[in-house]
């Protein structure tokens, strides 16, 4: 019975009844916990590989009573999955995954599916967070020994929710990185570390500041609502606060720093490192975590790197005519493609365009 649980959990599988059932059994012995790591870690090395190897040698665990027994089958399974192409999976881990993957503080690997909830242990085999579909919720815990990092990655075409230890809730965005504690330490400030797209709602804390880090700036809060907009690309990054306050400052000279109103938007421009603020209507910045895309005198460009993102597309754009016009207008994501969208934009301005496979042509109308 505890062989058919561990096999489900492993594979999403478990229900949650099942899964506490798993831990209890985990949690009567150190002996137990180490195998359970020892098979978990295996698992998570193997995931992705989609292969079985017929020429793989063989891994048993030597368990010590007759409760352990399914160790060795597992083991057994977990090793001859994919163990052949293991080498060219760690090769590839830099290429784009379309997968949501957390990697933990130990460098195990979490992978998110449409399937049933599931548990999150740490390498001590403690349970610090459950996993959905598209959430991850971590417990209130302190610790106040070395904080281990988690690393969540959100690919194009996806977006993703995460509660974190303190109670912060943070909607990433497609494209995404975030970098924060699994659990965060009793002393000292609440670090995160972004590139991409977040709109954070901060657990208020005055004895230990919330403090974003993207790129060559810092946004420092004590409790608050507010979009950060970071992408490599963009040379820019941008802050727009919904409640409360926040300090946008510099990272190598702490005095080049603005505090933000509700209302008001931060830039940070890479080229002239200068804070550039200016008043905004906030709704129009946290649409994405809605499920909108919104476009305010908008030029193409910047759209066009929106749907790639949303939609996980290249667009290569051949038409100058439409590379200098601007947009307006609101679009629900579940209710659009991105073939609905470009017909919208071609009532205004002309251009045709083709699809192969995730590549999107537009090119010029030519007349006779």
């Amino acid at each position: 019975m505890t062989s058919e649980i561990i096999y489900k959990y492993l594979s999403n599988e478990a229900s949650e009844q099942e899964v506490e059932q798993l831990f209890e059994w985990i949690n009567a012995s150190e002996e137990n916990k180490k195998q359970f790591i020892i098979l978990k870690k295996t698992w998570a090395l193997t995931a992705l590989t989609g292969t079985i190897s017929r020429e793989v040698p063989v891994v048993t665990l030597k368990p010590k009573n007759n409760t352990r027994k399914y160790f060795k089958y597992a083991a057994i399974l977990v090793v001859c999955i994919g163990l052949a192409r293991l080498a060219f999976y760690f090769n590839e881990r830099t290429t784009t995954s379309k997968e949501i993957v957390l990697e933990l503080g130990d460098g195990r690997l979490e992978y998110f599916s449409e399937k049933k909830l599931n548990a999150l242990v740490n390498d001590k085999g403690e349970l610090v967070a459950r996993k959905f579909p598209n959430q991850i919720i971590y417990f209130g815990k302190v610790l106040d020994t070395e904080v281990l990092y988690h690393t969540l990655t959100v690919p194009y075409g996806k977006t993703f929710k995460l509660k974190l230890s303190d109670g912060t809730l943070v909607n990433l965005n497609s494209g995404t990185t975030l970098r924060y504690p699994e659990q965060f330490g009793i002393n000292g400030k609440r670090n995160v570390y972004l590139t991409g797209e977040a709109f954070f709602d901060v657990a208020k804390d005055k004895q230990h500041p919330f403090i974003v880090h993207s790129d060559e700036v810092d946004i420092e809060v004590l409790g608050t609502k507010f979009n950060v907009n970071a992408y490599p690309e963009e040379k820019t990054v941008s802050s727009v606060l919904v409640e409360g306050s926040i300090q946008m400052s510099e990272k190598d000279n702490p005095l080049n720093a603005v505090l933000l109103k509700p209302n008001q938007m931060a830039v940070w421009q890479n080229d002239s490192k200068k804070i550039v603020t200016k008043t905004v209507d906030p709704a129009f910045y946290e649409a994405w975590t809605l499920g909108e895309i919104t476009f305010k005198n908008t030029p193409f460009s910047s759209i066009a790197k929106i749907i790639e993102r949303t939609y996980d597309v290249e667009i290569i754009n051949e038409n100058a005519v439409l590379a200098k016009q601007n947009f307006t207008g609101s679009i629900k994501i579940s209710e659009s493609s991105v073939e609905n969208i470009l017909e919208l934009l071609k009532r205004d301005t002309p251009f045709n365009y083709s699809i192969k496979q995730n590549t999107i042509t537009i090119t010029p109308i030519f007349h006779n």
